[in-house]
């Protein structure tokens, strides 16, 4: 997605330690017209794809995985980092490592928004060392619903993410902007 690669290049910031603050644009501050593109190239990305419900974690998927189910027409479930007391009955909880906040993350879905043979489309800001998108997919399988394939915004290709995803699952996984070295001042990015 051209306007991403443009908006990254020019307000990234690489904090060191494969850490990319792009605070401006999605893990802070949103532009809801760069939010909006985004859902029409998540849903042009998994046109041929038969989705039910997308599945993002809170809080940074929670808008491009918003923007996704507008353009699909299909509802959106996020995985909750504390349960409230709202969230009775049977859950799904997975934990992963954070590697923005240090330490592990719990994951929690209620059993109530995530069915049995439903399809299910994985929608997140980042795909590095795909910790977390393996997280949500356990809970997928733990739903024995079906997973369809994972969307990201950004993906660092240097941390081995996507590899990992498809050691273990047959699917599509679309990029809306690829990282593939980022040292010192510089991020490279692949020029869609």
């Amino acid at each position: 997605m051209k306007e991403l690669v443009k908006r990254i290049q020019a307000e990234g910031k690489n904090l060191g330690e494969g850490i990319l603050k792009v605070d401006s644009l999605i893990n802070h501050q949103l532009d809801p017209q760069l939010m909006v593109g985004m859902g029409k190239e998540f849903a042009e990305k998994f046109a041929d794809v038969e989705i039910d419900r997308i599945l993002t974690a809170e809080i940074s998927g929670i808008a491009p995985a918003l923007m996704a189910g507008m353009e699909l027409g299909v509802p959106i479930v996020y995985a909750r980092k504390k349960k409230p007391i709202t969230m009775a009955g049977p859950v799904f909880l997975e934990t992963a490592p954070s590697h923005t906040k240090g330490g592990e993350t719990m994951l929690l879905v209620s059993s109530e928004f995530l069915h049995e043979d439903e399809n299910i489309l994985i929608i997140d800001d980042f795909l590095a060392t795909g910790k977390t998108l393996m997280a949500l997919a356990r809970i997928v399988m733990s739903a024995k619903a079906n997973l369809v394939g994972v969307g990201v915004v950004v993906e660092k290709t240097f941390e081995g993410g996507r590899d990992r995803m498809l050691d273990k699952y047959d699917i599509p996984i679309h990029a809306l902007a690829t990282i593939t070295n980022m040292e010192g001042e510089t991020i490279t990015l692949l020029d869609e």
